[in-house]
C-alpha cells in the first residue's frame, strides 16, 4: 500500500505546483492535497483526524496567512494561522512521526544587510507577517527534530494571483507602469521549489534543519517587470520609482536575497538563473 503526503494549503499556489508535477511523475508515494474546506488547519481536531485517517509519511506546510498589509491590522488572525496553528501542527507531527517540510519567507529579515542572506544570520522582521512566520519557524523547532523549514522568496509561476500575472493584466489597459527599483531580492520560480521538495522526499533526507531556496541572481521588482514584458513581447513603459512612493501598511524589506549554499550542497542540485525559469513561466502562460 502505497505512503501518504499530505499538503495543507492545498488549493494555493505552491500547492497547484507541486499537483502538476506529482501528476506527471510515476509516484509510490500518494499525495494529498488538502485545501481549506477540507482542512481548517487551525482547527486541532480536525487536524488531529487527518493525520489518523492518512498516517502522513511527510506534511508539507504550505497554508498561510500571506495578506502583508492586511496582517498588520488582523494581528490575530496573522499569529493564529502562521504561528499557533504552525505550533499545534509540529506537535502533531511529532505525536505521528511525520517530517514536517515548512514554508516560511524571506520577510524574517529587515533587509538591511547588503550580502545574500544566510540561514545563521540573525533574523529581525519589519512586519507583522514576517514576526508572525518567524515565529511559526521558532516553535517547529522548539517541538520538532525531523522537519525542514525553507524560507522562500517572490514565488511567482503559472498558477493562482502573483506578480507576473498581475503585471501581464495590468499591460492590457495601460501603456505606462511604475514599479519598484530600491527592493532588491531574487523571484522564485514555484514550480523549481516544488521540484526542490520532492527532491528532499525522493532522497529520503535526513539533513533536517532551515534551509533558504529561492533561484538564482539578483533583481528589483522593476528589473522583474522589465524581464516579464521583455518574454512575454509586450511594449510597455516600465517607469522605476522609489518605494517611498507608494503608501503600504507594511514596511517592506529592501534587501532580501537568499544565499542558497546549504541546500546545494545538501541536494546536489544547481539552481535555475531566475531569468531563464521566469522566461519558460511567461512562454507556458
Amino acid at each position: 500500500m502505497k505512503k501518504n503526503v499530505i499538503i495543507t494549503g492545498g488549493t494555493g499556489q505552491l500547492a497547484q505546483c507541486l499537483d502538476d508535477i506529482v501528476s506527471k511523475q510515476d509516484q509510490n508515494l500518494n499525495y494529498v492535497f488538502l485545501g481549506r474546506t477540507d482542512l481548517d488547519f487551525t482547527n486541532q481536531e480536525q487536524t488531529k483526524l487527518i493525520f489518523e485517517r492518512y498516517q502522513p509519511v511527510y506534511c508539507i506546510s504550505c497554508a498561510a496567512y500571506t495578506a502583508v498589509d492586511n496582517a498588520e491590522e488582523a494581528q490575530d488572525q496573522a499569529f493564529e494561522i502562521n504561528t499557533f496553528a504552525v505550533k499545534r501542527l509540529a506537535a502533531i507531527c511529532v505525536e505521528y512521526k511525520t517530517i514536517l517540510i515548512h514554508i516560511s519567507t524571506d520577510f524574517v529579515f529587515n533587509g538591511d544587510s547588503s550580502i545574500p542572506l544566510t540561514e545563521e544570520l540573525a533574523t529581525n522582521p519589519v512586519n507583522v507577517y514576517g514576526l508572525s512566520k518567524l515565529k511559526g519557524e521558532q516553535e517547529i523547532q522548539k517541538v520538532m527534530e525531523q522537519y525542514f523549514i525553507i524560507r522562500t522568496s517572490w514565488l511567482y509561476s503559472e498558477k493562482a494571483n502573483n506578480f507576473v500575472k498581475t503585471m501581464l493584466k495590468l499591460a492590457q489597459t495601460r501603456d505606462q507602469l511604475t514599479v519598484i527599483y530600491d527592493q532588491v531580492g531574487t523571484p522564485t520560480y514555484a514550480m523549481d521549489l516544488a521540484n526542490v521538495i520532492l527532491k528532499i522526499i525522493k532522497n529520503n533526507l535526513t539533513a533536517y534543519g532551515l534551509y533558504h531556496y529561492s533561484n538564482e541572481g539578483v533583481a528589483s521588482w522593476y528589473d522583474f517587470a522589465k524581464a516579464v514584458f521583455e518574454f512575454a513581447e509586450v511594449d510597455i513603459n516600465v517607469l522605476p520609482v522609489a518605494s517611498s512612493t507608494f503608501i503600504t501598511k507594511a514596511k517592506r524589506p529592501h534587501y532580501s536575497v537568499l544565499d542558497k549554499t546549504k541546500i546545494k550542497k545538501a541536494l546536489a542540485i544547481e539552481i535555475p538563473y531566475w531569468r531563464d525559469s521566469l522566461n519558460t513561466c511567461v512562454q507556458n502562460l
